[in-house]
């Protein structure tokens, strides 16, 4: 039987890299790689399908399960975490020094569903009693005007979100004191230019980070796999080929982080700083898997829920391949 021809687009990380190259094959099938940014996959796939297997937004993705209207289906392969403490932005001389200063302000956002605004909103609300209809939010593009939601978003009630004007930004608005925040997953080239007027809210990002893991135990994820369902009903061995091989390239990535031989990565120390991070988290740091990543998935669905961009909250057996849930062990 021949092979399965496959489209694969992900980011070009060192976990999704053994699949980019070749290395790690998915069983049965012929795969074309697009090693893509984030925002032009989920543009692409979201608006036009254009992809067998994809990375997705998360927060997109439970929105699109909630209303019936997603063309995939998840693998718990979840290629994108990252703390976000470091995402929250804030303008000299608003009066913002610690989270709470957060309530009454007016924050902006490139699109208020992102999935990093999202886990922030939540951490905020959770952890520091910041409900977000007590702020003013603005969303719009960041660098360049025009920018708006990927998916439809209904009005929420009681939440003050208005779109910027066509030639706002988020920077100009921030730098001209029209917005006191700015919540982003990309860093402004406000803040990498050094300007004055602006400083993240966490000054020491890594303290607060660990803290929250501590206190906490959720690594926030941000993206996960999903692949076309008509080709899981097709094809029903597809899901669990592609999750394994997933799986096989981030298992060659995290032995990598300790082959000191030659370093794989331009950074002197990462080793070390794998070892530390394996000291506080755990060996499996970067957990794929529906029961490994639950107190995550759990928490993303609630909050998503609670912002009011589900009408109702999903459940984590509506989001993924039921052949991914369990695979074979030796």
């Amino acid at each position: 039987m021949p092979d399965l021809p496959l489209t694969i687009a992900v980011g070009n990380y060192d976990r999704t890299k053994g699949i980019i190259d070749g290395r790690v094959k998915v069983e049965g099938c012929s795969v074309s790689c697009f090693p893509l940014y984030p925002e032009e996959i989920f543009f692409r796939t979201f608006r036009y399908g254009e992809f067998d297997v994809s990375e997705l937004s998360f927060s997109s993705y439970i929105r699109m399960v909630a209303q019936g209207t997603c063309d995939y289906i998840g693998i718990p392969a979840f290629v994108s975490r990252i703390f976000r403490h470091s995402g929250i932005y804030v303008r000299e001389g608003s009066g913002i020094t610690k989270p709470e200063d957060l309530i009454g302000k007016r924050i902006g956002v490139p699109e208020y569903q992102i999935t990093a605004v999202v886990w922030i909103r939540g951490m905020l609300q959770h952890v520091y009693g910041v409900d977000p209809k007590s702020c003013h939010w603005r969303n719009g593009g960041q660098e360049q005007p025009g920018r708006a939601e990927r998916t439809p978003l209904a009005p929420i009630p009681g939440l003050d979100l208005v779109p910027l004007e066509p030639h706002q930004t988020l920077v100009d608005m921030l730098r001209d004191g029209e917005l006191d925040a700015l919540f982003t997953a990309r860093p402004p080239s406000s803040f990498l230019k050094g300007e004055p007027h602006i400083k993240r809210l966490f000054s020491d990002v890594r303290g607060a980070e660990q803290h929250y893991w501590r206190e906490h135990q959720l690594f926030p994820i941000m993206h996960l796999v999903g692949i076309k369902k008509s080709l899981v009903e097709a094809h029903p061995w597809l899901a669990t080929s592609v999750y394994k091989a997933f799986c096989e390239a981030k298992d060659i990535a995290t032995r990598d982080l300790h082959d000191v031989n030659a370093l794989i990565t331009t950074l002197p120390w990462v080793d070390e700083e794998a070892r530390a991070t394996e000291a506080l988290m755990g060996k499996d740091f970067w957990r794929y898997g529906v029961h490994e990543s639950a107190r995550e998935i759990e928490a993303l669905t609630s909050y998503a829920y609670e912002q009011g961009l589900t009408a109702r909250k999903v459940g984590i057996e509506e989001l993924f391949a039921r052949s991914t849930y369990e695979v074979s062990k030796v």
